[in-house]
């Protein structure tokens, strides 16, 4: 029977002549941070591995926010993908965007204060994330979403959408609707690892009819 990828590995590559793959990492085991939320076996490429990967990956999602970064079971994310988040934006009611009250720590909390209710950053699972592309803060992405390189994506993606550009667009459905709908109510992404590792074969091929079979009662 194939064998899942080690869910609490650092490192879950291994090249066959044993070399680890050093620059991919489940975020899970690297992921130390309270607004981040990491689905199993999720992972990230970086050819330039940072010793923060959330900073790296969400250099703009302070602990303490009030918003989170959700990232799906079996997510891809490239090299250079950024996430951002909430947090990073300036207050606009006034007459500048300027942050005074940062430099200020009397005055901070007032700043603080202007920053509730933010919006989450919502990943679904099995999403593929390109090389270099910006999720803006709020963006929410169905299952199966794939992001072309260097796509600046917003608002909802549907599931199973390929999108690309900037701004963002639906360039096509990776299924059809029947398709889509079945795959979203399978959830195999959350089926426990046996029936998982039974279901590769189906999974990689695309065939949905076996894998509707492989689900477990």
């Amino acid at each position: 029977m194939p064998r899942l990828p080690d869910a609490g590995a650092r490192h879950p590559l291994v090249f066959p002549d044993g070399t680890v793959h050093t620059r991919l990492v489940n975020l899970a085991a690297v992921i130390d941070h309270p607004n981040w939320q990491v689905g199993r076996n999720a992972y990230a490429n970086d050819f330039d591995p940072p010793e923060d990967w959330a900073a790296r990956l969400a250099p703009y999602l302070y602990a303490g926010a009030s918003e989170r970064l959700v990232i799906g079971p079996f997510c891809q994310i490239a090299h250079g993908a950024r996430f951002i988040t909430a947090s990073a934006s300036h207050p606009m009611e006034g007459l500048t965007t300027y942050p005074f009250s940062i430099f200020d720590r009397d005055a901070i909390a007032l700043y603080r204060g202007g920053f509730t209710g933010l919006p989450d950053t919502v990943i679904g699972p099995d999403c593929w994330i390109g090389h270099g592309a910006i999720i803006l803060p709020g963006a929410r992405l169905g299952p199966g979403v794939i992001v072309g390189a260097g796509a600046v994506v917003s608002g909802t993606v549907p599931p199973y959408a390929v999108v690309a550009g900037n701004p963002a667009r639906i360039l096509r459905r990776r299924f059809a609707d029947a398709g889509i709908e079945t795959l979203v109510a399978l959830a195999w992404w959350d089926w426990p690892d046996e029936a998982l590792a039974a279901a590769m074969p189906h999974l990689a091929s695309g065939d949905l009819a076996a894998l509707a079979r492989e689900k477990p009662a």
